[in-house]
Protein backbone atom coordinates (compact mmCIF):
# COMPACT_ATOMS: atom_id res chain seq x y z
CA UNK A 1 0.00 0.00 0.00
CA UNK A 2 1.99 3.18 -1.15
CA UNK A 3 0.96 6.09 0.73
CA UNK A 4 -1.53 8.57 -0.76
CA UNK A 5 -0.03 11.52 -2.83
CA UNK A 6 0.80 14.88 -0.82
CA UNK A 7 1.71 18.03 -1.90
CA UNK A 8 4.42 18.77 -3.67
CA UNK A 9 7.21 21.91 -2.49
CA UNK A 10 6.80 24.34 -4.52
CA UNK A 11 9.24 27.18 -5.87
CA UNK A 12 6.78 29.54 -5.89
CA UNK A 13 3.72 30.32 -4.07
CA UNK A 14 -0.12 29.06 -4.92
CA UNK A 15 -2.47 32.54 -5.56
CA UNK A 16 -5.76 31.38 -5.27
CA UNK A 17 -8.65 33.81 -5.96
CA UNK A 18 -11.62 31.74 -4.56
CA UNK A 19 -12.48 29.42 -1.94
CA UNK A 20 -11.83 25.65 -2.67
CA UNK A 21 -14.75 23.47 -3.97
CA UNK A 22 -13.84 20.18 -2.41
CA UNK A 23 -17.44 18.14 -1.88
CA UNK A 24 -18.51 17.26 1.37
CA UNK A 25 -21.83 15.75 2.95
CA UNK A 26 -23.53 18.53 2.21
CA UNK A 27 -22.20 20.24 -0.41
CA UNK A 28 -22.71 17.67 -3.36
CA UNK A 29 -20.39 17.65 -5.84
CA UNK A 30 -21.57 17.11 -9.85
CA UNK A 31 -20.03 14.34 -11.49
CA UNK A 32 -20.84 12.05 -15.10
CA UNK A 33 -22.48 9.46 -12.65
CA UNK A 34 -24.47 11.60 -10.88
CA UNK A 35 -23.73 13.51 -7.32
CA UNK A 36 -21.02 13.17 -4.71
CA UNK A 37 -21.34 13.14 -1.69
CA UNK A 38 -17.54 13.19 1.10
CA UNK A 39 -18.35 12.15 4.49
CA UNK A 40 -15.66 13.47 6.92
CA UNK A 41 -14.99 10.61 9.73
CA UNK A 42 -12.11 12.21 11.78
CA UNK A 43 -9.19 9.85 12.73
CA UNK A 44 -11.25 6.97 10.11
CA UNK A 45 -13.30 6.03 13.53
CA UNK A 46 -16.74 5.01 12.74
CA UNK A 47 -19.36 3.12 14.78
CA UNK A 48 -20.92 -0.74 13.55
CA UNK A 49 -24.36 1.57 13.78
CA UNK A 50 -22.95 4.41 11.74
CA UNK A 51 -21.09 2.18 8.95
CA UNK A 52 -24.93 0.86 8.47
CA UNK A 53 -26.25 3.75 8.01
CA UNK A 54 -23.62 4.76 5.34
CA UNK A 55 -24.68 1.27 3.44
CA UNK A 56 -28.26 2.17 3.85
CA UNK A 57 -28.07 5.53 2.31
CA UNK A 58 -25.62 3.82 -0.54
CA UNK A 59 -28.18 1.70 -1.18
CA UNK A 60 -31.10 4.35 -1.12
CA UNK A 61 -29.80 7.07 -2.67
CA UNK A 62 -27.02 6.37 -4.69
CA UNK A 63 -25.12 3.71 -6.71
CA UNK A 64 -24.60 0.71 -4.08
CA UNK A 65 -21.20 1.54 -3.12
CA UNK A 66 -18.90 3.34 -0.91
CA UNK A 67 -15.51 4.72 -1.91
CA UNK A 68 -12.63 5.04 0.80
CA UNK A 69 -10.66 8.65 0.70
CA UNK A 70 -7.04 9.12 1.16
CA UNK A 71 -7.66 10.32 4.16
CA UNK A 72 -9.69 7.86 5.56
CA UNK A 73 -13.40 9.30 4.76
CA UNK A 74 -16.11 7.51 3.14
CA UNK A 75 -17.85 8.72 -0.23
CA UNK A 76 -21.34 8.11 -1.73
CA UNK A 77 -21.50 8.12 -5.34
CA UNK A 78 -24.46 8.16 -8.12
CA UNK A 79 -26.75 10.16 -5.84
CA UNK A 80 -29.40 11.88 -7.52
CA UNK A 81 -29.52 15.84 -7.49
CA UNK A 82 -32.44 16.27 -5.10
CA UNK A 83 -31.49 13.88 -2.15
CA UNK A 84 -29.22 16.07 -0.24
CA UNK A 85 -31.87 16.26 2.24
CA UNK A 86 -32.38 12.88 2.83
CA UNK A 87 -29.27 12.58 3.06
CA UNK A 88 -28.52 14.96 5.61
CA UNK A 89 -30.93 13.66 8.01
CA UNK A 90 -29.52 10.18 7.59
CA UNK A 91 -26.42 11.53 8.81
CA UNK A 92 -26.83 13.47 11.19
CA UNK A 93 -29.13 10.56 12.76
CA UNK A 94 -25.79 8.66 12.96
CA UNK A 95 -23.56 11.32 14.60
CA UNK A 96 -21.59 11.69 11.30
CA UNK A 97 -21.95 15.24 11.07
CA UNK A 98 -21.28 18.04 13.57
CA UNK A 99 -23.77 20.59 15.27
CA UNK A 100 -22.48 23.12 12.87
CA UNK A 101 -22.60 21.05 10.13
CA UNK A 102 -23.34 23.71 7.53
CA UNK A 103 -20.27 25.71 8.73
CA UNK A 104 -17.73 23.01 9.69
CA UNK A 105 -18.81 19.73 8.41
CA UNK A 106 -15.92 20.03 5.74
CA UNK A 107 -13.24 21.14 7.78
CA UNK A 108 -13.28 17.72 9.80
CA UNK A 109 -9.93 16.24 7.82
CA UNK A 110 -8.15 14.67 10.51
CA UNK A 111 -6.11 11.59 9.89
CA UNK A 112 -4.62 9.10 12.88
CA UNK A 113 -2.49 6.33 13.44
CA UNK A 114 -5.12 3.39 12.73
CA UNK A 115 -3.68 0.88 14.55
CA UNK A 116 -2.78 3.13 17.47
CA UNK A 117 -3.57 1.60 20.93
CA UNK A 118 -4.38 -1.73 19.25
CA UNK A 119 -0.79 -3.28 17.96
CA UNK A 120 1.36 -2.51 21.03
CA UNK A 121 3.53 -0.25 19.40
CA UNK A 122 3.43 3.52 18.78
CA UNK A 123 4.28 6.02 21.99
CA UNK A 124 0.51 6.46 22.93
CA UNK A 125 -3.11 6.22 21.77
CA UNK A 126 -3.88 9.18 19.87
CA UNK A 127 -7.44 8.08 19.43
CA UNK A 128 -8.77 10.45 22.38
CA UNK A 129 -7.16 13.32 20.36
CA UNK A 130 -9.02 12.82 17.40
CA UNK A 131 -12.39 13.51 19.28
CA UNK A 132 -10.97 16.40 21.08
CA UNK A 133 -9.91 18.00 18.27
CA UNK A 134 -12.84 17.56 15.95
CA UNK A 135 -15.12 19.06 19.78
CA UNK A 136 -12.55 21.80 19.18
CA UNK A 137 -12.50 22.41 15.88
CA UNK A 138 -16.03 21.96 15.41
CA UNK A 139 -16.48 25.12 18.13
CA UNK A 140 -14.22 27.53 16.75
CA UNK A 141 -15.76 29.70 14.56
CA UNK A 142 -12.72 30.64 12.99
CA UNK A 143 -12.38 27.36 12.08
CA UNK A 144 -14.77 27.41 9.80
CA UNK A 145 -12.63 29.71 7.09
CA UNK A 146 -10.55 26.82 6.64
CA UNK A 147 -10.56 24.88 3.33
CA UNK A 148 -11.99 21.06 2.87
CA UNK A 149 -8.32 20.47 2.05
CA UNK A 150 -6.34 21.90 5.04
CA UNK A 151 -5.33 18.12 7.19
CA UNK A 152 -4.32 17.31 10.63
CA UNK A 153 -2.55 14.20 11.27
CA UNK A 154 -2.04 12.99 14.71
CA UNK A 155 0.59 10.21 14.53
CA UNK A 156 1.24 7.74 17.62
CA UNK A 157 4.98 7.33 17.15
CA UNK A 158 5.31 5.72 14.06
CA UNK A 159 5.38 7.94 11.72
CA UNK A 160 2.53 6.66 9.49
CA UNK A 161 0.13 9.44 8.87
CA UNK A 162 2.97 12.25 9.44
CA UNK A 163 4.13 10.58 6.21
CA UNK A 164 0.89 11.97 4.23
CA UNK A 165 2.71 15.57 4.56
CA UNK A 166 -0.41 17.36 6.48
CA UNK A 167 -0.37 20.74 7.21
CA UNK A 168 -0.64 20.76 11.13
CA UNK A 169 1.26 17.50 12.28
CA UNK A 170 1.01 16.29 16.04
CA UNK A 171 3.46 12.91 17.00
CA UNK A 172 3.79 11.38 20.18
CA UNK A 173 7.35 10.49 21.12
CA UNK A 174 8.63 7.73 24.36
CA UNK A 175 9.36 10.25 26.40
CA UNK A 176 5.29 11.60 27.46
CA UNK A 177 6.33 14.21 24.93
CA UNK A 178 4.88 15.33 21.76
CA UNK A 179 6.03 17.32 19.07
CA UNK A 180 4.34 19.63 16.39
CA UNK A 181 4.86 21.16 13.56
CA UNK A 182 3.52 22.58 10.34
CA UNK A 183 3.44 21.21 6.84
CA UNK A 184 7.43 19.97 6.34
CA UNK A 185 8.94 22.50 8.54
CA UNK A 186 11.67 21.45 10.68
CA UNK A 187 11.45 24.33 13.27
CA UNK A 188 9.28 21.48 15.67
CA UNK A 189 7.61 22.49 18.77
CA UNK A 190 7.76 20.29 21.93
CA UNK A 191 3.78 19.75 23.91
CA UNK A 192 2.71 18.04 26.23
CA UNK A 193 0.52 15.23 24.79
CA UNK A 194 -2.37 16.33 27.17
CA UNK A 195 -2.44 19.54 24.97
CA UNK A 196 -1.68 18.25 21.47
CA UNK A 197 -5.56 18.68 20.11
CA UNK A 198 -5.68 22.23 21.61
CA UNK A 199 -2.03 23.19 19.86
CA UNK A 200 -2.91 21.48 16.72
CA UNK A 201 -5.78 23.80 16.43
CA UNK A 202 -3.83 27.30 17.38
CA UNK A 203 -1.41 26.36 14.91
CA UNK A 204 -4.49 26.53 12.09
CA UNK A 205 -5.21 29.56 13.66
CA UNK A 206 -1.64 30.75 12.72
CA UNK A 207 -2.68 29.49 9.83
CA UNK A 208 -5.35 31.56 8.80
CA UNK A 209 -3.82 34.87 10.36
CA UNK A 210 -1.28 34.23 8.11
CA UNK A 211 -3.32 33.93 4.92
CA UNK A 212 -5.07 36.65 5.87
CA UNK A 213 -1.47 38.52 5.92
CA UNK A 214 -0.43 37.27 2.75
CA UNK A 215 -3.58 37.91 0.70
CA UNK A 216 -3.33 34.73 -1.40
CA UNK A 217 -6.25 32.46 0.34
CA UNK A 218 -3.87 30.09 0.37
CA UNK A 219 -5.83 26.31 1.05
CA UNK A 220 -2.96 24.65 2.62
CA UNK A 221 0.32 25.93 4.71
CA UNK A 222 2.39 24.66 1.49
CA UNK A 223 1.11 27.51 -0.33
CA UNK A 224 2.20 30.29 1.95
CA UNK A 225 4.58 32.66 0.51
CA UNK A 226 7.82 32.68 2.30
CA UNK A 227 7.55 35.75 3.90
CA UNK A 228 4.02 34.69 5.16
CA UNK A 229 5.55 31.13 6.23
CA UNK A 230 4.88 29.80 9.62
CA UNK A 231 7.65 30.38 12.07
CA UNK A 232 8.11 28.28 15.26
CA UNK A 233 9.09 31.09 17.46
CA UNK A 234 5.59 32.73 16.59
CA UNK A 235 4.07 29.45 17.02
CA UNK A 236 5.39 29.25 20.61
CA UNK A 237 4.18 32.60 21.45
CA UNK A 238 0.71 31.70 20.62
CA UNK A 239 1.19 28.59 22.49
CA UNK A 240 2.21 29.84 25.01
CA UNK A 241 -0.43 32.71 25.26
CA UNK A 242 -3.23 30.09 25.07
CA UNK A 243 -1.64 28.43 28.33
CA UNK A 244 -0.25 26.03 26.81
CA UNK A 245 3.48 24.84 27.80
CA UNK A 246 5.70 24.52 24.91
CA UNK A 247 9.56 24.60 23.92
CA UNK A 248 11.60 24.10 20.89
CA UNK A 249 11.65 20.39 19.80
CA UNK A 250 15.64 20.29 19.94
CA UNK A 251 15.44 20.48 23.64
CA UNK A 252 12.68 18.00 23.57
CA UNK A 253 14.84 15.42 21.48
CA UNK A 254 17.86 16.30 24.34
CA UNK A 255 15.41 15.68 27.11
CA UNK A 256 14.34 12.01 25.76
CA UNK A 257 17.74 11.36 24.90
CA UNK A 258 19.19 12.04 28.25
CA UNK A 259 16.61 9.08 29.43
CA UNK A 260 18.23 6.53 27.23
CA UNK A 261 14.98 6.07 25.21
CA UNK A 262 15.64 5.54 21.13
CA UNK A 263 14.27 8.66 19.47
CA UNK A 264 11.16 7.63 17.14
CA UNK A 265 12.76 8.22 14.11
CA UNK A 266 14.87 6.03 12.54
CA UNK A 267 18.62 6.44 12.49
CA UNK A 268 18.51 8.10 8.46
CA UNK A 269 16.41 10.95 9.02
CA UNK A 270 16.89 14.24 9.90
CA UNK A 271 13.17 15.23 10.50
CA UNK A 272 10.86 15.01 13.18
CA UNK A 273 8.30 14.39 10.41
CA UNK A 274 10.50 10.94 9.22
CA UNK A 275 8.47 9.99 6.53
CA UNK A 276 7.20 13.11 5.13
CA UNK A 277 10.80 14.35 4.59
CA UNK A 278 10.24 11.74 1.35
CA UNK A 279 10.93 8.08 2.84
CA UNK A 280 7.44 6.56 1.95
CA UNK A 281 5.62 5.07 5.46
CA UNK A 282 3.24 2.02 4.76
CA UNK A 283 -0.36 1.63 6.10
CA UNK A 284 -1.40 -1.40 8.19
CA UNK A 285 -1.37 -4.25 6.08
CA UNK A 286 -4.11 -7.08 5.51
CA UNK A 287 -4.60 -9.68 7.99
CA UNK A 288 -4.73 -10.10 11.70
CA UNK A 289 -2.59 -7.33 13.88
CA UNK A 290 -1.87 -9.11 17.06
CA UNK A 291 -1.52 -7.09 20.36
CA UNK A 292 -0.92 -7.13 23.82
CA UNK A 293 -4.09 -9.02 24.31
CA UNK A 294 -3.78 -12.60 22.69
CA UNK A 295 -7.00 -13.16 22.86
CA UNK A 296 -8.51 -10.39 20.65
CA UNK A 297 -6.85 -9.12 17.44
CA UNK A 298 -7.73 -6.62 15.12
CA UNK A 299 -8.53 -7.33 11.32
CA UNK A 300 -6.58 -5.63 8.72
CA UNK A 301 -8.65 -6.00 5.19
CA UNK A 302 -8.22 -3.88 1.88
CA UNK A 303 -10.67 -2.75 -0.53
CA UNK A 304 -9.52 -3.07 -4.24
CA UNK A 305 -8.88 0.30 -5.97
CA UNK A 306 -10.79 1.80 -2.49
CA UNK A 307 -14.58 1.11 -3.48
CA UNK A 308 -16.37 -1.73 -1.42
CA UNK A 309 -19.89 -2.61 -2.43
CA UNK A 310 -22.81 -2.17 0.37
CA UNK A 311 -22.44 -5.93 0.84
CA UNK A 312 -18.99 -5.82 1.51
CA UNK A 313 -19.30 -2.76 3.49
CA UNK A 314 -22.37 -4.58 5.66
CA UNK A 315 -19.68 -7.44 6.28
CA UNK A 316 -17.84 -5.38 7.53
CA UNK A 317 -20.07 -4.09 10.04
CA UNK A 318 -21.23 -6.76 11.38
CA UNK A 319 -17.81 -7.85 11.96
CA UNK A 320 -17.28 -4.60 13.62
CA UNK A 321 -20.76 -5.46 15.76
CA UNK A 322 -19.67 -9.01 17.18
CA UNK A 323 -16.48 -7.08 18.34
CA UNK A 324 -15.67 -3.77 19.80
CA UNK A 325 -18.54 -1.90 17.98
CA UNK A 326 -16.37 -0.09 15.88
CA UNK A 327 -14.50 -0.09 12.82
CA UNK A 328 -11.32 2.66 11.32
CA UNK A 329 -10.91 3.54 8.14
CA UNK A 330 -7.41 4.29 6.55
CA UNK A 331 -5.77 6.60 4.35
CA UNK A 332 -4.29 3.21 2.74
CA UNK A 333 -7.81 2.18 1.36
CA UNK A 334 -8.21 -0.14 3.97
CA UNK A 335 -10.27 -1.23 6.92
CA UNK A 336 -9.74 -2.39 10.29
CA UNK A 337 -11.87 -3.78 13.06
CA UNK A 338 -10.24 -3.65 16.36
CA UNK A 339 -11.18 -6.01 18.96
CA UNK A 340 -12.05 -9.15 17.24
CA UNK A 341 -11.97 -12.73 19.24
CA UNK A 342 -8.33 -14.70 18.25
CA UNK A 343 -10.24 -17.73 17.83
CA UNK A 344 -13.01 -17.18 15.30
CA UNK A 345 -10.16 -14.67 13.61
CA UNK A 346 -9.17 -17.31 10.71
CA UNK A 347 -13.46 -17.88 9.76
CA UNK A 348 -13.55 -14.01 10.03
CA UNK A 349 -11.09 -13.12 7.45
CA UNK A 350 -12.30 -15.92 5.14
CA UNK A 351 -15.77 -14.52 4.93
CA UNK A 352 -14.29 -11.03 4.16
CA UNK A 353 -11.64 -12.96 1.29
CA UNK A 354 -14.65 -15.07 -0.08
CA UNK A 355 -16.56 -11.20 -0.34
CA UNK A 356 -13.90 -9.78 -2.12
CA UNK A 357 -11.65 -8.05 -0.06
CA UNK A 358 -7.73 -8.43 0.38
CA UNK A 359 -7.12 -9.92 3.46
CA UNK A 360 -3.48 -11.18 3.34
CA UNK A 361 -0.42 -10.41 2.04
CA UNK A 362 0.95 -10.63 -1.79
CA UNK A 363 -2.20 -10.10 -3.05
CA UNK A 364 -2.30 -7.94 -6.66
CA UNK A 365 -4.95 -5.43 -5.78
CA UNK A 366 -2.09 -4.06 -3.09
CA UNK A 367 0.19 -2.45 -5.46
CA UNK A 368 -2.87 -1.21 -7.52
CA UNK A 369 -4.90 1.94 -7.16
CA UNK A 370 -7.08 4.20 -9.68
CA UNK A 371 -8.97 7.78 -10.47
CA UNK A 372 -12.26 7.29 -11.25
CA UNK A 373 -12.35 7.10 -14.94
CA UNK A 374 -15.47 6.39 -16.90
CA UNK A 375 -18.06 6.89 -16.42
CA UNK A 376 -18.12 9.00 -13.26
CA UNK A 377 -15.63 11.39 -14.83
CA UNK A 378 -16.54 13.54 -17.52
CA UNK A 379 -12.94 14.20 -18.24
CA UNK A 380 -11.78 10.51 -18.35
CA UNK A 381 -10.69 8.92 -21.88
CA UNK A 382 -11.21 5.11 -20.34
CA UNK A 383 -13.03 2.96 -18.15
CA UNK A 384 -9.52 2.90 -16.25
CA UNK A 385 -10.77 0.63 -13.76
CA UNK A 386 -12.25 -2.02 -15.67
CA UNK A 387 -8.61 -1.72 -17.44
CA UNK A 388 -7.16 -2.25 -14.03
CA UNK A 389 -9.08 -5.45 -13.13
CA UNK A 390 -8.68 -7.44 -16.53
CA UNK A 391 -4.44 -6.61 -16.15
CA UNK A 392 -4.94 -7.95 -12.33
CA UNK A 393 -7.19 -10.80 -13.85
CA UNK A 394 -5.03 -11.81 -16.72
CA UNK A 395 -1.47 -11.52 -14.78
CA UNK A 396 -2.02 -11.71 -10.49
CA UNK A 397 1.09 -13.06 -10.59
CA UNK A 398 2.68 -9.44 -10.35
CA UNK A 399 2.15 -9.11 -6.74
CA UNK A 400 3.43 -8.61 -3.96
CA UNK A 401 6.01 -6.22 -2.17
CA UNK A 402 8.80 -6.84 -5.37
CA UNK A 403 6.85 -4.68 -8.23
CA UNK A 404 6.06 -0.80 -7.85
CA UNK A 405 3.12 0.36 -7.39
CA UNK A 406 0.50 1.33 -10.58
CA UNK A 407 -1.49 3.72 -10.88
CA UNK A 408 -4.23 3.91 -13.66
CA UNK A 409 -5.48 7.68 -14.69
CA UNK A 410 -8.13 8.26 -17.10
CA UNK A 411 -6.51 11.48 -18.07
CA UNK A 412 -3.27 13.47 -17.63
CA UNK A 413 -5.04 15.34 -14.11
CA UNK A 414 -3.62 11.92 -12.67
CA UNK A 415 -5.79 12.03 -9.84
CA UNK A 416 -4.94 10.09 -6.68
CA UNK A 417 -1.61 8.97 -8.10
CA UNK A 418 0.95 7.94 -5.09
CA UNK A 419 2.97 9.98 -3.14
CA UNK A 420 6.16 7.39 -3.42
CA UNK A 421 9.59 7.39 -4.64
CA UNK A 422 8.40 5.48 -7.71
CA UNK A 423 5.47 4.25 -9.20
CA UNK A 424 4.28 2.87 -12.83
CA UNK A 425 2.12 5.84 -14.52
CA UNK A 426 -0.49 4.98 -16.89
CA UNK A 427 -2.27 7.63 -18.38
CA UNK A 428 -5.78 7.33 -20.75
CA UNK A 429 -5.23 8.79 -23.85
CA UNK A 430 -7.16 8.68 -27.99
CA UNK A 431 -5.22 5.46 -28.97
CA UNK A 432 -4.78 3.71 -25.07
CA UNK A 433 -1.92 4.67 -23.01
CA UNK A 434 0.94 6.14 -22.08
CA UNK A 435 3.15 4.25 -19.23
CA UNK A 436 5.81 5.97 -17.63
CA UNK A 437 8.15 4.90 -14.34
CA UNK A 438 7.04 7.98 -12.27
CA UNK A 439 8.34 9.66 -9.56
CA UNK A 440 11.87 11.02 -8.31
CA UNK A 441 13.88 9.69 -11.90
CA UNK A 442 10.57 9.88 -13.57
CA UNK A 443 11.27 8.50 -17.62
CA UNK A 444 8.91 7.33 -20.23
CA UNK A 445 8.12 4.08 -21.38
CA UNK A 446 5.94 4.10 -23.92
CA UNK A 447 3.23 6.11 -24.88
CA UNK A 448 1.13 4.00 -27.41
CA UNK A 449 0.21 0.93 -25.08
CA UNK A 450 -2.84 -0.67 -26.73
CA UNK A 451 -5.61 -1.00 -24.49
CA UNK A 452 -5.78 -4.84 -24.41
CA UNK A 453 -5.11 -7.12 -21.23
CA UNK A 454 -1.83 -8.47 -22.95
CA UNK A 455 -0.18 -5.26 -23.86
CA UNK A 456 -1.32 -3.86 -20.95
CA UNK A 457 0.58 -6.71 -19.05
CA UNK A 458 3.64 -6.93 -21.58
CA UNK A 459 4.15 -3.49 -21.25
CA UNK A 460 4.32 -3.24 -17.24
CA UNK A 461 6.83 -6.21 -17.35
CA UNK A 462 9.05 -3.64 -19.39
CA UNK A 463 8.64 -1.04 -16.88
CA UNK A 464 9.29 -3.72 -14.31
CA UNK A 465 12.29 -4.06 -15.73
CA UNK A 466 13.39 -0.92 -15.80
CA UNK A 467 12.54 0.06 -12.23
CA UNK A 468 14.70 -2.72 -11.20
CA UNK A 469 17.63 -2.06 -13.15
CA UNK A 470 18.09 1.16 -11.28
CA UNK A 471 16.30 0.43 -8.03
CA UNK A 472 16.06 -3.53 -7.02
CA UNK A 473 15.68 -2.80 -3.06
CA UNK A 474 12.89 -0.92 -2.33
CA UNK A 475 9.70 -0.06 -3.74
CA UNK A 476 6.73 1.87 -1.54
CA UNK A 477 3.45 0.15 -1.68
CA UNK A 478 0.01 1.48 -3.20
CA UNK A 479 -2.30 4.32 -2.34
CA UNK A 480 -5.69 5.42 -1.64
CA UNK A 481 -7.42 6.39 -4.35
CA UNK A 482 -9.14 9.97 -4.04
CA UNK A 483 -11.74 11.33 -6.56
CA UNK A 484 -11.65 13.77 -9.41
CA UNK A 485 -11.75 17.30 -7.97
CA UNK A 486 -7.68 17.24 -8.01
CA UNK A 487 -5.92 20.19 -9.92
CA UNK A 488 -3.46 18.98 -13.12
CA UNK A 489 -0.20 17.35 -12.21
CA UNK A 490 2.82 15.51 -13.63
CA UNK A 491 4.03 12.11 -12.61
CA UNK A 492 7.25 13.76 -11.76
CA UNK A 493 6.10 15.78 -9.09
CA UNK A 494 2.70 14.10 -6.74
CA UNK A 495 0.52 16.60 -5.81
CA UNK A 496 -2.11 17.07 -3.09
CA UNK A 497 -5.34 14.91 -3.72
CA UNK A 498 -8.22 15.68 -2.31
Amino acid sequence: MPPPTSAASRDEPVIRDRGDACPGALRLHAADDGHLARVRIPGGLLTAEAAAVLADAADRLGDGHLDLTSRGNAQLRGLGAGCGGELAALLAGAGLLPAAAATHERVRNIVASPLSGLDGQGHADVTPWVAELDRLLCGSEAAAALSGRFLFALDDGRGDVTSLAPDVSVRALRAGTAVLWTHNDTDAVAVDPRDAPRAALTAAHYFLDAVRGAGTKAWRVGELPAEHRLRAGELLNRLREQGISAERAERAERAEGAEGAERVERADESHWFGASAGRAAAGPGPGAVVGPDAERVALSVLAPMGRLTTGQWRLLAAAAAAAAGTLRLTPWRGIVVPGADAATTPDALARLAGAGLVTAPGDPWENVSACTGRPGCAKALADVRADARAVVAAAGARAGGAAPPVHWSGCERRCGHPRAAVWLDLVAGPRGYALAVAGRAGRPVRDDVPATAPDLTAALAEADAMVTQTQPTQHPQQTDQPQQTDQPQQPQQPQQQT
